[in-house]
């Protein structure tokens, strides 16, 4: 193979539908990309994991309507190959079943281009795993066999070995086949296949829009149109079929089927999206905020400079925590230069982001709230000897309410302020979150600060008919009254696990 290009191509398998389904080799290839190339069935999540230079193409296939015909992908991705360093072709599923990654792979040797294939998992047996269904058991089968129901038009005759793949045993599992189901089920009915043989057909096989149907290959077909069913999907033939009730483990999970709109921060979302998806939803992130460095940094850096002749420091957020010591070790080479500073957190999260440097919180209240804090100052004042003509350093945002301020004066404190950064309404949505929104609605919003709020009415999206709204604690529902609107959820512990247990308990019930 001769080295025409310098750039490489990375052929990923995206893996059948789940975010987290991705490998790690594929996740950090998509996130080093310079161009990102990706089919219709690529969860959009993955998007959000590119930077934010990256170049993104898509070249989406979907029966009937295909973005870019294959040939001229190939040539796309030679192309991509001269012009970028990286490039990522991001394949539903893995590369090599049925997803014409070979021929890529081909067009890319070819012309001299290096590449390089990362498998994903293939929904053909992800598809039936999730709805209950393994391709093979001890009881029932010891081989399967995976077959497409879309063959080349262009061959003119099919080459599907309906008579072999009619006598062959164990388990059978057909991709892309769909428009011709019934006319696939009948030749292999007609090819020997038992009629009476269990079938099941899975649509959106490992996302929260998953569903099924269980039936015979006599019935099948019916079944499918009757429940409204369509692709993609995957069809199971075989006794495996029988399992399907007893080991569904997906559709038990608390939020199956649930779509949850995340607001937060694209570099905060995934905590909340992972344990949400974890728990069955389907996640759309939808950030309306995006932190950006304060208005004043010299000041922000002049003040983390002086932090360690305080006597106290106050953190309001994990984002001020984050910050702040990115800033410090820029000056700094050692956590002990910050002195003995005794440390408040407004919260457990920001107790947590604290803890990550070693350092743990001498004052930090029950509820994530800033007129906790000042009471539980009020609380310890004994065992600190107060607060009066004592140094505070109070690292917050440039928007963040002055409570810890105004409080801590009347009580005689000498409060600096260190605004570490600022919240601006996010403008881009690289997923096309938003207009799935739209288009699809959602069944609960989540709603983590003030800021997420006042953004997010911004957009000016209409509220989903019947879509819950959470909130993370009570100045974040005092927001959402400014609006007229009043959560269905409110976190007891103001904290992203404390909500995640309080929608999950909401569902449950």
């Amino acid at each position: 193979m001769s080295t025409e290009s310098n750039g490489r191509v990375y052929l990923v398998g995206a893996g059948p539908g789940a975010p987290d389904l991705l490998t790690l080799r594929g996740r950090a290839l998509i996130e080093q990309a310079d161009c990102l190339v990706y089919d219709a069935l690529v969860s959009p999540a993955l998007l959000a994991w590119a930077k934010p230079s990256c170049k993104k193409v898509y070249v989406g296939k979907r029966s009937g309507n295909h973005a870019l015909p294959q040939a001229q992908i190939n040539s796309l991705l030679v192309q991509c190959a001269a012009q970028y360093p990286c490039t990522v072709r991001l394949k539903g599923g893995d590369p090599y079943v049925f997803g014409r990654g070979a021929e890529e792979a081909s067009a890319l040797f070819a012309a001299g281009v290096h590449f390089e294939v990362v498998p994903g998992i293939s929904s053909a047996i992800a598809g039936p795993a999730y709805a209950g269904i393994p391709v093979t058991h001890r009881a029932h089968c010891t081989q399967f066999t995976v077959f497409t129901g879309h063959e080349d038009p262009g061959k003119g005759e099919s080459t599907l070995d309906i008579e072999g793949i009619a006598s062959a045993k164990g388990t059978k599992i057909m991709l892309m086949g769909m428009s011709r189901l019934a006319e696939t089920m009948a030749r292999l009915i007609a090819a020997g296949q038992r009629a009476d043989e269990p079938a099941a057909a899975i649509q959106w096989a490992a996302t929260a829009r998953q569903r099924r149907v269980i039936a015979t290959v006599a019935t099948l077909a019916d079944a499918v149109e009757q429940a409204g069913l369509g692709a993609p999907a995957v069809v199971v033939i075989g006794e495996v079929v029988s399992c399907a009730d007893e080991l569904d483990w997906y559709s038990r999970l608390p939020l199956a089927g649930k779509r949850v709109v995340v607001t937060r921060t694209r570099e905060q979302a995934s905590d909340l999206s992972t344990a949400l998806s974890a728990l069955g939803a389907e996640v759309l992130e939808l950030p309306t905020i995006r932190i950006v460095p304060p208005g004043d940094r010299n000041d922000f850096a002049a003040s983390v400079v002086d932090s360690p002749h305080y006597d106290w420091l106050i953190f309001s957020s994990p984002n001020g925590v984050k910050k702040f010591f990115e800033a410090f070790y820029a000056v700094y080479e050692d956590i002990r230069e910050l002195g003995g500073a005794r440390i408040a957190a407004v919260g457990p999260g920001t107790a947590a982001e604290l803890k990550k440097h070693g350092l743990m919180v001498d004052v930090m209240p029950k509820k994530a709230v800033a007129e906790e804090l000042i009471a539980e100052f009020d609380r310890k004042a004994d065992e600190f000897g107060g607060v009066a003509n004592v140094t505070m350093l109070w690292v917050h945002s440039e928007k963040g309410r002055d409570v810890v301020y105004k409080e801590l004066m009347k009580r005689q404190a000498i409060v600096d302020e260190c605004i570490a950064y600022n919240t601006v309404p996010e403008t881009e949505d690289p997923t096309g979150a938003k207009a799935r929104l739209e288009s699809d609605g959602a069944d609960l919003i989540t709603f983590t600060s003030s800021s997420t709020v006042k953004n997010f009415m911004a957009l000016g999206v209409p509220l989903p008919q019947n879509c819950k709204i959470a909130s993370i604690g009570p100045v974040t529902t005092a927001t959402l009254a400014e609006f007229g609107l009043q959560p269905h959820i409110v976190s007891k512990n103001h904290t992203i696990p404390g909500l995640v247990e309080a929608i999950t308990r909401y569902f449950g019930s």
